[in-house]
C-alpha cells in the first residue's frame, strides 16, 4: 500500500536579501544549482527573488518527503527546474537521490507559490513503505474534561 507524503515550506523574500548580499559572498550558490541559478532571473538578467524564495522553499518541502530530520539538507542534490508547461519539476541527484530510494519514494510533484513578500512550496509523493502497524492513539481526556482545552482558549 503506498503511503501518501506531504512537505510545506515557507520563505520569506527578506531570506533571499540576504542571500544577495555582496558583503557575504556567493552564499546562494550554495544553494542553488548553475541551472536553477540561470532560471532564477528576471527578464534583464537581475537574481529573481520570488523565483529565488519558491525554488528554496519547494527544496525544503521535498526534503521533509525524504524522512531524513536531522541531517543537512543536500540542497545541490535537488533541484527546482521547469518542467512542462513552466510547471515546476523536481531533479534529484546524490545524496538526495540515495534519501529518496531509501524512503521509497515515487514521483514528486510540487506548487510553489509567492506573494505579500513570501514565497510558498508544497512536495508531495507517495511512498511504497508501509504505515506502521499501529495509528496514533489520541490523548484520552475523558477523566478531565477541561485538559482537553488548552489554558486561555473558551
Amino acid at each position: 500500500m503506498n503511503q501518501p507524503l506531504i512537505g510545506v515550506d515557507l520563505v520569506p523574500l527578506s531570506r533571499v536579501d540576504e542571500l544577495l548580499d555582496p558583503g557575504i559572498g556567493p552564499l546562494l550558490r550554495k544553494y542553488l544549482s548553475p541551472e536553477e541559478l540561470t532560471v532564477s532571473r528576471t527578464p534583464d538578467g537581475a537574481p529573481d527573488q520570488s523565483r529565488i524564495a519558491g525554488r528554496l522553499a519547494a527544496k525544503e518541502a521535498v526534503f521533509k518527503l525524504l524522512g531524513a530530520v536531522g541531517r543537512p539538507v543536500p540542497w545541490q542534490g535537488i533541484e527546482v527546474l521547469r518542467g512542462p508547461g513552466g510547471r515546476p519539476g523536481i531533479r534529484l541527484s546524490g545524496r538526495a537521490a540515495e534519501l529518496a530510494r531509501a524512503a521509497g519514494l515515487g514521483p514528486i510533484d510540487v506548487s510553489i507559490s509567492h506573494d505579500a513578500g513570501f514565497a510558498i512550496a508544497v512536495a508531495t509523493s507517495s511512498s511504497a513503505r508501509s504505515a506502521p502497524s499501529h495509528p496514533a492513539t489520541p490523548p484520552d481526556h475523558s477523566t478531565s474534561p477541561q485538559s482537553a482545552t488548552p489554558k486561555g482558549m473558551p
